[in-house]
């Protein structure tokens, strides 16, 4: 019987950027929406909420949620659990890792994945 072997999986990447060190390709010119948006979250002081919606609001692009949602993908050392959906329900994908963050933040996460702020 033959002997399979899993091709090598790519190493994985850093969980936080360096100090200084853009998110984003050396090719990409993030734009200003993208800049302000890490400014403000980077901001949000332990314990602050935002909505996705609110984020966007603020930086006077009503309706972009989406799009805030967009770029905390793309920046791994964001306090991106502190912004959530406008109806408070964590995304199920998001809730194993953001929960416990929250929690211990002092806000209450129910069993139907819905945040109470503290």
């Amino acid at each position: 019987m033959a002997t399979i072997h899993a091709a090598p999986g790519p190493e994985p990447g850093p969980t936080a950027l360096p100090p200084g060190a853009a998110p984003w390709p050396d090719d990409h010119e993030p734009t200003a929406f993208q800049l302000a948006v890490v400014e403000l979250v980077s901001g949000l002081a332990e314990g602050e909420l935002m909505t996705y919606g609110e984020v966007a609001d603020e930086l006077g692009r009503p309706g972009a949620g989406q799009a805030v949602a967009n770029v905390l993908r793309g920046v791994p050392d964001l306090p991106w659990w502190r912004v959530v959906p406008a109806e408070g329900r964590l995304y199920r994908t998001h809730a194993p890792v953001q929960a416990p963050l929250l929690r211990a933040e002092g806000h209450t996460v129910d069993e139907h994945r819905r945040v109470h702020p503290r």
